[in-house]
C-alpha cells in the first residue's frame, strides 16, 4: 500500500517536472505574441478617465477569459482527432501575424495617423462616452480572440507529440499566464501616469525624489506604449517567420547561412508583404465591382 502511494507520488512528481519544462518551452515560443498582446491591450485600455480605466480593463480581461474557455476545448479536440490540423491552423495563423506586422509597418510609413484626443477630454455626453467605451472593449476582445488562438495553437504545437493529459495541462497553464500576466502588466502601465500625478501632488518640493519620480512616470508612459508597439510589430514578424521555417519543408533550407533570428524576420516580412499586397489588391478591386 505504502509502496503504491510512493509510486503514485513519484509519477505525479515526474509529470509535474515534465509539465514545468514543457510550459517553459511553450511560454518562450509564445513570448512574441504575448508582447504584441501586451502592446495592443495597453493601447486599447488607455485613453479613459482614471475612474474608468480599471473597469474597462476588467471587462476586457473577462472577455479574454471567455475567449480562452471557447478556444481551449476546440484546440484539444483538434489535437486529439485531427492533429495534422494543428500545423495547418498554425501556418494560417502565421500568415495573419505576418500580414499584421507588415500592415503596421505600411501604416507607419504611408498612413501615419494623427494622435487621438483622449475620450475623457472630449466634451460629450455620458451616454456617448459609454458607447465609445463599449466599442473599444468589443474591439479589444475581438483582437484578444485572434491572438489567443495563436497563443494556444503555438503552445499546443510545442507539445503536440506529448500525451493529451500533458497537452491539456501545459496549454491551459500557458493560456492562464497569457491572460493573468498580460492584463496585470497592462493594469500597471495604464495607471502609471496616475501614480506619477499623485507622487507630484504629495511631494514637498519640485526638486525632491518623489517629484522627479512622478514626472518621470508621467512622461515615460507614452514612450512605453510606443515602444511596446514597435516591439510587438517586430515580434509578429519574427514569430510568423519562425512558424513558416519550422513547419514548411521548403523554407527549412532558405537563407541557411544567416542567423536564425534574422532569417525568421526576413521570411516573416516577405510573406507579410505578399499577404498585404493580396489584401490591398482585393480591397482595391472589390469597390470597383460594387460600383458597376
Amino acid at each position: 500500500m505504502a509502496s503504491g502511494l510512493f509510486a503514485l507520488l513519484d509519477d505525479i512528481a515526474t509529470l509535474m517536472d515534465d509539465v514545468a519544462t514543457m510550459t517553459k518551452v511553450s511560454t518562450q515560443k509564445t513570448a512574441g505574441i504575448l508582447g504584441d498582446d501586451l502592446a495592443v491591450n495597453a493601447e486599447k485600455a488607455s485613453g479613459f478617465s482614471p475612474s474608468r480605466e480599471l473597469p474597462v480593463l476588467w471587462a476586457i480581461s473577462k472577455g479574454s477569459l471567455i475567449n480562452k474557455i471557447i478556444i481551449l476545448p476546440l484546440a484539444f479536440l483538434m489535437s486529439a482527432f485531427v492533429p495534422k490540423m494543428v500545423i495547418v491552423v498554425l501556418v494560417i495563423g502565421g500568415l495573419y501575424l505576418a500580414y499584421e506586422g507588415a500592415e503596421k509597418i505600411y501604416e507607419f510609413f504611408f498612413h501615419r495617423k494623427e494622435e487621438k484626443i483622449l475620450a475623457a477630454q472630449l466634451n460629450i455626453s455620458k451616454e456617448e462616452l459609454l458607447k465609445i467605451e463599449k466599442t473599444k472593449i468589443k474591439s479589444a476582445i475581438i483582437t484578444d480572440f485572434i491572438l489567443s488562438v495563436e497563443i494556444v495553437i503555438i503552445a499546443l504545437g510545442a507539445v503536440v507529440e506529448e500525451s493529451l493529459t500533458k497537452q491539456i495541462i501545459v496549454v491551459t497553464i500557458v493560456a492562464l499566464i497569457a491572460t493573468i500576466g498580460v492584463y496585470s502588466i497592462v493594469a500597471l502601465i495604464v495607471r502609471m501616469d496616475d501614480l506619477g500625478f499623485k507622487l507630484i501632488q504629495n511631494s514637498n518640493s519640485k526638486t525632491g525624489f518623489l517629484y522627479n519620480l512622478g514626472v518621470g512616470l508621467t512622461k515615460a508612459l507614452p514612450f512605453i506604449i510606443k515602444s511596446l508597439s514597435v516591439i510587438g510589430t517586430l515580434a509578429l514578424l519574427l514569430v510568423s517567420g519562425g512558424i513558416f521555417v519550422h513547419n514548411i519543408e521548403y523554407l527549412h533550407h532558405v537563407l541557411e547561412g544567416i542567423p536564425n533570428i534574422l532569417r525568421d524576420f526576413i521570411i516573416g516580412l516577405v510573406v507579410g508583404n505578399i499577404c498585404l499586397l493580396i489584401v490591398k489588391g482585393v480591397t482595391f478591386i472589390l469597390p470597383k465591382k460594387d460600383s458597376q
